[in-house]
This record gives structure tokens, C-alpha cells and sequence, in this order.
């Protein structure tokens, strides 16, 4: 397994992967030496994260290979189906795979995505709105969900 470590507008960044997929994309939350030289397998990943964090990429185009149970990876790709610039509730997501009591272990497994953005776990919200739990720190899924949104604050001053 092959990793990099790279400095995105969040913090630095931590991509594992092989020449099977990208297994996890994860902020860090300490400062780290940053990889002098990308593997190969890994830097597809660097350059389409590069593009989103610049605003030219909504959508990603990756091979992924996250490791976890059946249920989590059906989270996952129920994830990976959100529209850039879109949220949905845990409770919505709970409803598109197909139960809707399943309200707390799709909240569980969001929280234990391992591909940070790619996988945009970021745009699950609380059913009132509100900025639930997030990994990565309730300030950076702020800042994600405000990078996605179309409609951008003006500033009047």
C-alpha cells in the first residue's frame, strides 16, 4: 500500500491506496512532512483533489477500494450519489437505502468513511439543517459545504 501526504486548504492530507484503488483520504490534525515525490497509483487522487479544492472539479473519477462491511459500503455509494452542492438528512439517506430505522447506523457508518470528500460524507445534515458530527471537525464541513454552495455570500463591505 503506497501513501502520500499533501497540504490541501483544510490541513494536511493523508491518501493510502494501490494500483486497486484509493483505500482512504484522510485529514490529518497535526502538521506533517509533505511527500517529496507522489506514487504513481496515488496521483490521479493529489491532481483531482487539487481540482476540487480549486473549484474546477465536482465530481470525482477515481478507483476506490475502501475496506469496510457490506452495509458501510452500501452507505458509501448511497454517499457518493449526493450532487455536489446538494445535502440530504441522515433520515433521507436512511430512506434511499431502503430503511428507514437505519437512521443511527447510517449515521455510524457515514462517520466511518475512509475517503474524505471523494466519498462526500460532508453533506449529510441533521434533519432541522443543522451541521451535525463530522470527523473532520465541524469547521471544516463548514467550509466544504460553503465551497460547494452555488450561491456564494457577497460580501457588502
Amino acid at each position: 500500500m503506497e501513501s502520500c501526504i499533501i497540504e490541501t486548504p483544510l490541513g494536511f492530507t493523508q491518501i493510502t491506496g494501490d494500483d486497486l484503488g484509493i483505500a482512504s483520504i484522510h485529514i490529518l490534525d497535526s502538521d506533517e512532512k509533505l511527500t517529496d515525490v507522489i506514487p504513481e497509483c496515488l496521483q490521479d487522487c493529489v491532481y483531482q483533489l487539487n481540482e476540487y479544492f480549486e473549484g474546477s472539479r465536482k465530481q470525482f473519477d477515481l478507483t476506490l477500494n475502501p475496506e469496510g462491511t457490506v452495509f458501510q459500503k452500501t452507505v458509501w455509494d448511497a454517499l457518493e450519489k449526493i450532487p455536489y452542492g446538494k445535502t440530504v438528512s441522515y433520515l433521507e439517506l436512511s430512506k434511499k437505502i431502503g430503511d428507514v430505522k437505519a437512521i443511527r447506523a447510517v449515521a455510524n457508518a457515514n462517520g466511518k468513511n475512509p475517503l474524505w470528500i471523494v466519498i462526500p460524507c460532508h453533506r449529510v445534515i441533521g434533519t432541522d439543517g443543522s451541521l451535525t458530527g463530522y470527523a473532520g471537525g465541524l469547521h471544516r464541513k463548514k467550509w466544504l459545504l460553503d465551497h460547494e454552495n452555488p450561491y456564494k455570500q457577497q460580501s457588502l463591505f
